[in-house]
């Protein structure tokens, strides 16, 4: 990417403050969870009965848990489940959600029956259908993915199936289409790279919400293995000692919240940067 490509991607978040704050906080999570075992002061598994309960200090900056455990460690520990739960749901409503779309929209019959199952599956709250699929395949990371993501593929689903719809009566689709170009040829030409900027978009909310789905699944005891340190185990863990240790819910809580909240922020200025609409406010040119 040349510098002038770099610095008009940077404009959206320049121009607003707290989109910069947004991205810097996603990037540190970022970076904790690639550097997890470096940045971690502490072995997040250590047990130290004698030091159990211990309000935050100068060694323990978030405490440490029932089992004397550092909190710290634990959250940085817990980055890298967040983002593998994250990316897992993201690839996984893309896969699904990009070809079911695109090919409803090409294909107006078999997208009848498609689209009218994809309703069915948004009729249902996404954390009641993820509870559903959970409670069926057993409780694990992997199932957690699928259960969270098969909600978020149906709204995936529905924006490529709109933007498939309008972008096939385009001048220049109808003109590709009229000169003998396939069904395969258009939708590698035409189709997917049309797609990609408001995918991206639709990418990072699905990556926040994910957190959120991921985060309530591990609270009731149906994600990620108890053993595992994630913030929803670790809120799981301490809501008996919410008046005792607070903190203990505390610091997990607000790693959940500032990742989402980044991660909302990160999506509008994707938003802001890739329409056409917004092109004049960042100096571009339509």
């Amino acid at each position: 990417m040349s510098r002038d490509g770099a610095i008009s991607w940077l404009k959206p978040f320049t121009a607003r403050p707290i989109a910069l704050v947004g991205l810097g906080i996603l990037l540190g999570t970022v970076l904790a969870a690639i550097f997890a075992p470096w940045l971690a002061p502490y072995d997040p598994y250590a047990i130290d009965p004698a030091i159990r309960l211990t309000p935050p200090d100068a060694l323990h900056w978030f405490g440490t848990d029932q089992f004397g455990r550092d909190t710290l460690s634990r959250a940085i520990q817990s980055a890298r489940m967040a983002l593998l739960i994250g990316s897992g749901v993201v690839m996984f409503a893309l896969a699904t959600g990009v070809p079911i779309g695109v090919l409803s929209a090409l294909f107006p019959r078999l997208g009848h029956v498609l689209m009218r199952m994809v309703d069915v599956l948004m009729a249902f709250p996404s954390l009641l259908l993820a509870l559903g699929l959970i409670v069926v395949l057993g409780p694990s990371v992997v199932n957690a993915i699928l259960a969270i993501g098969l909600g978020y593929m149906t709204t995936t689903t529905r924006i490529v199936y709109g933007l498939t719809l309008r972008l096939r009566t385009e001048t220049y689709v109808e003109a590709s289409r009229s000169m003998g170009a396939g069904t395969a040829w258009l939708i590698g030409k035409h189709i997917l790279p049309n797609l990609i900027s408001p995918l991206l978009v639709q990418a990072s909310f699905v990556f926040a919400f994910a957190q959120l789905g991921a985060a309530s699944l591990d609270f009731l005891g149906l994600g990620a293995p108890p053993d595992i340190p994630s913030w929803g185990n670790m809120l799981a863990e301490s809501r008996t000692f919410i008046t005792r240790a607070p903190w203990l819910l505390f610091f997990p809580g607000m790693m959940i919240v500032a990742t989402a909240f980044s991660l909302n922020l990160v999506g509008d200025a994707l938003r802001d940067r890739l329409d056409p609409r917004f092109r004049q406010l960042f100096g571009e040119k339509g």
